[in-house]
């Protein structure tokens, strides 16, 4: 983790540094952290209908929500305003549509496809890549049902979420936590 935040950050200071203050950089770092620390881990219950996550934040702190991103539209100009708070944000921003490219990545094992590679099952937890997902939100979601091609290779997904259920390519979801229930406790 610390050598993907100092990778993002770096050319981030590099081209926004002389535009933040000593206050100003203490709390980009403070925003940086709840980031990182906001990532989901687990499921915190065994429970099949619960898909709360457990964060790095709830063991820190030891509350369920701890960060809540402000909403709004942050622009580029805003580096340059006089409003602190809106440079923050913006910054924060960028660092979390950066850094969760790359810890997403990094949960997909990306090799060579010359060896089989276990295909997305049913009541796998799964993260859905949403590039308009607000800043520390890991949409998760359970998958109901897999539709594979016709060589057996699943594609796409239909996943239950909070009010209905949504039809997801694989290429659009990060394997979280596959399934071990006791249908695969004989393998």
């Amino acid at each position: 983790m610390i050598g993907s935040v100092r990778k993002i950050l770096s050319p981030m200071l590099y081209e926004f540094g002389d535009r933040l203050d000593d206050e100003a950089y203490r709390t980009l770092l403070c925003e940086v952290e709840a980031i990182v620390n906001s990532r989901p881990l687990t499921t915190v219950s065994s429970d099949v209908t619960d898909l709360n996550p457990l964060t790095p934040n709830h063991l820190l702190m030891m509350k369920s929500n701890v960060f809540i991103a402000p909403h709004g539209k942050f622009q580029h100009d805003d580096i340059y305003m006089r409003r602190r708070w809106r440079r923050i944000q913006y910054l924060s921003n960028v660092f979390w549509s950066r850094w969760k490219k790359e810890y997403l990545y990094s949960l997909q094992e990306r090799q060579k496809w010359s060896t089989p590679k276990r295909n997305i099952e049913l009541d796998d937890i799964v993260l859905i890549k949403d590039e308009n997902a607000h800043r520390s939100c890991w949409p998760m979601e359970r998958v109901i049902k897999v539709e594979p091609d016709n060589q057996g290779f699943v594609r796409s997904v239909i996943l239950k979420t909070q009010s209905t259920e949504l039809r997801r390519p694989v290429h659009k979801l990060v394997l979280l936590l596959p399934d071990t229930s006791e249908r695969y406790a004989d393998e």
